[in-house]
């Protein structure tokens, strides 16, 4: 390991987890990138009621945009995005156009020129867009929304198949954050995952946007892959550190092959599962505060002076269909096959295959597949959740003992585990709790205990 860059304290470690205390809270739940999750979502959602949405949503907020681009050279075998897959990169050239269609029927209802706080590209890969091509999506944006001058502009990328010349071309445009994709670095799980990046082209890669100027760069590491093993682990955690972003999400390998056919590739019985796949999240855990970092929310990580650690000191910090952000009072308005929006209390999700994107937008629609309008409960039921998955601690105010009995009755049985301290409407999670978030959060979801709601692996993950 790295030399630590600070004394060590007790928060450098999670406490041990029995098996007992495992065995009884792995269980199927969601994630929780909203609520209410997308299974409780209508298809056929009335496009009529987004258009009511994007116009009454509040002018004074800004906006984030977040645009999918969906193409991939090639299928991960670990991947749960929507992706299509393709070696064509004038498919992009028409995508375009749709994305182009999609912009012009949203400005025709929330306005030109609305400002704009943050810009995330995602996929897929959006460098699988050409440098040109890039440079149009930018044209298209910027001709309908207004950019902030500190305004956020972030890309997922993928070292192994961007280019310098693209990245020079993002950072030209005002990009300014960088997303890699990493997952592990070991040779042996690469191989399991098919896909295949060194670390000597991250580096190159990380060394490269620092001198473009790039602000931000973020790693996604998967735990819970085939073959990862403490041992394998450990290299990778060691070679993070030294290539040190900014900020680190180790997400949870969400291995769903019911859902995800490219999954039913992967060596099942070489996946980490229980107290295995448990330790390999407490060695990153231990790896990366000890090395300096803070650990923010349930699987994210930050360097001190980066904003989000900032925001989760002071009990600020939030959560969107892109992860832990600072933008808590913005409106989200997707682009693109797949996109999900976020504004006016609505959720909604475009249509997924590009052929019926496509012919929804010809025919003059907003190209919606389905979607759900939140009423007052579950706008306050997604702020509590999200108190909870963010800042770890939520008041349920001054009545809400009487009003969320039931939920607190739930949460008993984690007290006396020690995940969770309950005093009065006050739900603090303990230190042993951060492996159990999505735990603590589902007895505040009422959709899971409706007929027909409870969680089960044919649509969610397992919790640990």
């Amino acid at each position: 390991m790295n030399a630590p860059l600070h004394a060590p304290t007790a928060a450098t470690e999670l406490p041990p987890i029995s098996d007992e205390l495992l065995a009884r809270y792995d269980v199927p739940g969601p994630r929780y990138t909203s609520y209410p999750t997308v299974p409780a979502w209508v298809d056929g959602f009335p496009e009529a009621r987004y258009r009511q949405a994007l116009q009454e949503a509040d002018p004074e907020l800004p906006l984030a945009l977040y645009v999918h681009v969906p193409f991939c050279w090639s299928m991960c075998a670990y991947c749960g995005c929507n992706v299509v897959i393709s070696k064509d990169q004038g498919r992009g050239d028409a995508y375009l156009d749709d994305l182009a269609l999609e912009m012009d029927r949203v400005v025709d209802v929330v306005g030109r020129g609305r400002p704009v706080r943050s810009v995330h590209l995602g996929g897929g890969t959006p460098t699988f867009l050409t440098e040109a091509q890039l440079e149009r999506l930018a044209e298209l944006i910027g001709d309908r929304f207004l950019c902030e001058p500190t305004a956020e502009l972030s890309v997922e990328i993928n070292p192994s198949v961007t280019s310098l010349e693209q990245l020079r071309t993002l950072r030209s445009l005002g990009f300014n954050r960088l997303s890699m994709g990493v997952q592990d670095l070991d040779v042996g799980v690469q191989a399991a995952i098919r896909r295949t990046q060194t670390f000597d082209e991250t580096q190159r890669f990380v060394d490269y946007a620092r001198g473009l100027g790039f602000g931000s760069i973020n790693f996604d590491l998967i735990y819970g892959l085939p073959r990862q093993t403490t041992r394998s682990w450990a290299g990778t955690l060691d070679q993070v550190l030294a290539l040190r972003p900014d900020r680190l999400a180790v997400y949870s390998f969400a291995f769903v092959p019911e859902q995800r056919k490219n999954q039913r590739v992967l060596p099942a019985h070489e996946l980490p599962r229980g107290r295995e796949k448990v330790d390999l999240f407490r060695q990153a855990y231990k790896a990366f505060v000890y090395g300096g970092y803070e650990a923010i929310g349930m699987d994210h990580f930050a360097l001190p002076g980066d904003e989000l650690a900032q925001a989760s000191r002071a009990g600020r910090l939030w959560r969107n269909f892109q992860g832990y952000t600072v933008h808590r009072d913005v409106e989200t308005i997707a682009f693109g096959s797949s996109g999900i929006s976020d504004i006016g209390g609505v959720y909604t999700q475009n249509i997924r295959p590009l052929g019926q994107y496509h012919r929804a937008l010809e025919a003059g629609h907003l190209p919606v597949a389905r979607g759900l309008a939140l009423d007052l409960e579950d706008l306050e039921r997604r702020d509590i959740i999200n108190e909870i998955m963010c800042n770890l601690h939520v008041d349920l105010g001054e009545d809400g003992e009487v009003r969320f009995a039931e939920e607190l009755a739930m949460l008993a049985p984690l007290e006396a585990d020690g995940l969770v301290a309950l005093d009065g409407p006050v739900v603090r999670v303990l230190p042993p709790g951060r492996l159990f978030l999505r735990n603590v959060a589902m007895p505040f979801d009422t959709r899971l205990r409706r007929p027909g709601g409870a969680a089960s692996a044919e649509r969610f993950s397992r919790t640990v």
